[in-house]
């Protein structure tokens, strides 16, 4: 079948409108097949694609749902950035605050008009966080081509989870981090053996300075991600976690080694339930197209 009016989207944009993670964003078609969605996002040239279903839930919530060529995803933190900023863009609203639903769950969004785009903020829900075990730990290491001088001297790896874990994995700085290049073949076979995502190698931000952030998810076709807004929430949560304050604000510079120069904001806080996180990021949303 054939897709109308498919719209890309450069979601988590840097402040200066640059870069971002290019998204395909259409309406979604009842008489499709997964398959069919599935291919929107090669046919757009985009790693993902969001489909916006008609109506809302009976929690108020409008669906979404997110695809890449190989697999639906129970969600997408850049995608929902993209799927909000259409949304948007379709009204003459200076902003909008709506609900969206995806992988079962309804969660609250804002998105605003700025002079450089329109930005997304959306209620990422509570992270689960847990230490990995030593082989597990050891698998995604090897599989990501670490060596010994790579890890951080003093953060560990976590598991974090936000509905789908993924493991974070931090380095000792920004060099470090261009140094990874991990063997895909074994980290697809060690993420699905240990029922992650993928990896989130990152670089923690210091003072007033972004933190930098590589995300590899070829368990569901995506070998590198352009941002990975989601894995930047779970940092939040974790950075939250290991340091006992009540609040964490972080940005993460993502992208630049695929020249798609991206960047994800993402606050936790403590709550009774545990530790919930909001993540945002600006978008720019470009032409449609048949």
């Amino acid at each position: 079948m054939s897709w109308r009016d498919v719209t890309v989207v450069d979601a988590c944009v840097r402040r200066d409108g640059r870069g971002g993670s290019p998204t395909a964003v259409t309406d979604d078609d009842p008489a499709a097949t997964d398959a069919d969605r599935r291919a929107v996002a090669a046919a757009a040239g985009t790693s993902h694609a969001a489909f916006l279903g008609p109506g809302r839930t009976p929690d108020g919530g409008r669906p979404v749902r997110f695809f890449t060529a190989t697999a639906e995803l129970s969600g997408c933190g850049h995608g929902t950035v993209a799927a909000q900023a259409v949304r948007l863009a379709r009204t003459t609203l200076g902003g909008l605050n709506d609900r969206q639903h995806t992988g079962g769950r309804t969660f609250d969004t804002v998105a605003i008009r700025r002079p450089a785009g329109i930005e997304v903020w959306f209620d990422q829900g509570l992270v689960a966080l847990r230490h990995p075990a030593p082989d597990e730990r050891a698998a995604i290491a090897a599989a990501l081509g670490l060596t010994a001088d790579d890890p951080h001297p003093t953060d560990a790896p976590r598991i974090a989870s936000p509905g789908a874990p993924r493991m974070l994995v931090p380095v000792h700085d920004r060099s470090a981090l261009l140094r990874v290049h991990p063997h895909l073949g074994r980290l697809t076979a060690a993420c699905r053996r240990y029922g992650l995502l993928g990896c989130f190698v990152y670089v923690p931000p210091v003072g007033d300075r972004p933190g930098a952030a590589r995300m590899f998810a070829p368990a569901i076709g995506v070998d590198e991600d352009v941002a990975n807004a989601n894995s930047t929430g779970c940092l939040a949560a974790h950075l939250l976690d290991t340091t006992g304050a009540r609040t964490v604000t972080i940005e993460v510079e993502q992208g630049d080694t695929l020249g798609r120069p991206a960047s994800v904001l993402a606050s936790a806080r403590r709550g009774p339930a545990g530790i919930t996180t909001r993540v945002g990021g600006l978008a720019v949303v470009r032409d449609s197209h048949e």
